[in-house]
């Protein structure tokens, strides 16, 4: 798995507090730029998410392209509404093993290796793969080409076969992912890809993300009976980020 920043607001916090004054304020944004450094820009951030006024850290948005990831894991990303994303895609990009010169790629979770079943996790993805090429050379065979096979013969291919994403996301949405994904109850593969993500935007934006992770970092853990029970260990991880 490899999480990449690849672009994103220049100078988010400069960006964030400006749009935030600039509601607060009666002069032309050229004077408000000039009196807001980094500095300042940085108290001002904490002080909006402090007291929730969340609407100005919109203007700041970041982009994340992420690879050597399941399909599983895509499916629970793209449950976020508020981001854009492009995926690589099955119906044009094809599997067979002829053309990706192998088996495809896939991910396996390490639940299986724990079971000692890797060996046998791997066998059933030669067989797909074996299945996968089958379908495509008899979708060949009557006469289909290209995107007609791959958009058909996608359908035997599992989840966990591996993709890449690109996704874009603004400052407010992302600290509502990983709210969500970073809380040990997240699936494993999505809360690994999280945490690398935040640690990203921390380097570029600490006050817009100092806080920002599972919600027992903030307070009271939500999940009532279901809490992991690891509160104390979680926000010594996060802080540590």
């Amino acid at each position: 798995m490899r999480v990449e920043l690849i672009a994103h607001t220049p100078e988010p916090e400069l960006t964030v507090a400006r749009a935030a004054r600039l509601c607060y304020s009666s002069a032309d944004y050229k004077t408000i730029s000039a009196k807001i450094v980094k500095e300042r820009a940085q108290q001002f951030v904490r002080q909006l998410i402090q007291v929730g006024h969340l609407s100005a850290i919109e203007h700041a948005s970041f982009t994340f392209l992420i690879e050597g990831v399941s399909r599983a894991m895509t499916h629970q990303l793209v449950r976020h509404r508020l981001a854009s994303y492009s995926q690589q895609s099955q119906r044009y990009v094809s599997h067979q093993a002829r053309k990706s010169g192998g088996q495809f790629p896939y991910i396996i979770p390490p639940s299986v290796i724990k079971a000692d079943m890797k060996e046998w996790f791997e066998e059933k993805m030669r067989q797909i793969q074996n299945w996968y090429d089958e379908l495509c050379e008899k979708l060949q065979a009557i006469g289909l080409e290209g995107e007609d096979v791959y958009q058909d013969a996608r359908y035997i291919l599992p989840n966990a076969t591996q993709t890449r994403i690109m996704v874009t996301m603004n400052a407010r949405e992302l600290r509502h992912f990983f709210s969500l994904r970073c809380c040990n109850r997240a699936q494993w593969e999505i809360r690994s890809v999280a945490i690398e993500m935040l640690k990203k935007v921390k380097t570029v934006a600490p006050s817009l993300f100092e806080d920002a992770g599972p919600p027992c970092l903030r307070g009271p853990c939500p999940e009532g009976h279901r809490s992991c029970g690891k509160a104390e260990q979680v926000r010594s991880f996060f802080k540590s980020l």
